[in-house]
């Protein structure tokens, strides 16, 4: 059996987006693995992009077809089937593509330094310009360095860095080993947003130690991605905030014991409430009737957005008033 599975959720609209993903897995210079796709209800099935591809790609292929529930359940599917000996398993999105060296790396990191939760670096782009990478985040936090080629830092504490800013942590460049992947899992209700920033969080808190790596691991592609289909004018973007700000609720119980955490966290719930009102407001403007529904339901877990109403009305009529 192999060293690696990988999980990668399936729910695409554009042919070939598939195939692009798994022919940078087969391309990696750590041939040790197998994957699995978990096709989400996807409008263009995972069966039809496989028809073409060669038979040595298929005999390592599972396709697991379930209904829809987002990427966070996919994914829990994906990790609640991998095989009993696998050690390892990496996190791939559809649209995503892996760099060569990524699973050599990973590989070579977690058993050298015993790590059970490893991340590489996002390769830089424009369209993604607020990924930032390892070595800019030594640069301004510090840490432990391991290797130099590649450079592998180790963080003491990993998990108050990322609550101020993950942008240097993605999925596709996230590595777990079984300790970890055996009992940590995504929440699917927070379906649009934020799932992820919980799952980094609970895979860090559980494992005993992990490592993060300046060379990319994946580049991000250009196929269906959910955060990049929603913006403010969106019917989902209210939802897409109300799921952020419950997983920051979320993450705060997590560290309550830590003032210093539940500040960072506390800051970017009020992001998300003003994110969310302004979205409200501005379909007003448009003659289009808010989600009374929603607002309700948000209200009743969080006072909070009530005082961010006012707190942005008066801001508005203090401007106005200049």
């Amino acid at each position: 059996m192999a060293t690696f599975t990988v999980v990668i959720p399936f729910y695409q609209k554009e042919a070939g987006i598939l195939r692009r993903a798994l022919k940078s897995i087969f391309d990696q210079n750590y041939q040790d693995f197998d994957i699995v796709i978990v096709d989400d209800e996807s409008p263009l099935p995972a069966e039809i992009e496989l028809q073409d591809v060669d038979e040595a790609w298929k005999s390592r292929i599972r396709v697991i077809r379930q209904p829809n529930g987002g990427p966070g359940g996919a994914r829990n599917t994906g990790l609640d089937n991998v095989p009993a000996d696998t050690r390892f398993v990496a996190l791939l999105d559809s649209d995503d593509v892996w760099l060569p060296d990524h699973l050599q790396n990973a590989y070579d990191s977690m058993t050298r330094f015993g790590a059970e939760c490893y991340w590489a670096s996002m390769q830089p782009s424009e369209e993604f310009y607020y990924h930032f990478g390892m070595a800019e985040l030594e640069r301004t936090e510090g840490g432990v360095r391991h290797s130099e080629e590649p450079l592998v830092i180790e963080m003491p504490d990993l998990a108050s860095i990322m609550l101020k800013n993950w942008s240097f942590l993605h999925l596709s460049c996230m590595v777990i080993a079984r300790p970890v992947f055996e009992t940590v899992r995504f929440e699917p209700s927070l379906r649009l947003a934020a799932e992820d920033v919980l799952f980094f969080c609970d895979c860090i808190l559980k494992s005993k130690r992990t490592l993060l790596c300046d060379a990319p691991g994946a580049a991000r592609g250009m196929g269906l991605n959910i955060f990049h289909s929603i913006d403010n004018r969106s019917p989902q973007f209210l939802r897409q905030q109300f799921n952020t700000w419950v997983a920051l609720d979320t993450l705060e119980e997590r560290f309550r014991s830590r003032p210093g955490d539940v500040a960072s966290i506390a800051s970017y719930k009020n992001t998300a409430r003003r994110q969310a009102l302004w979205s409200q407001a501005s379909r007003v403007k448009r003659r289009q009737s808010p989600d009374f529904g929603l607002l309700a339901r948000w209200v009743m877990r969080d006072p909070g957005l009530i005082r961010a109403a006012f707190e942005l009305g008066a801001g508005k009529l203090g401007r106005n008033a200049r």
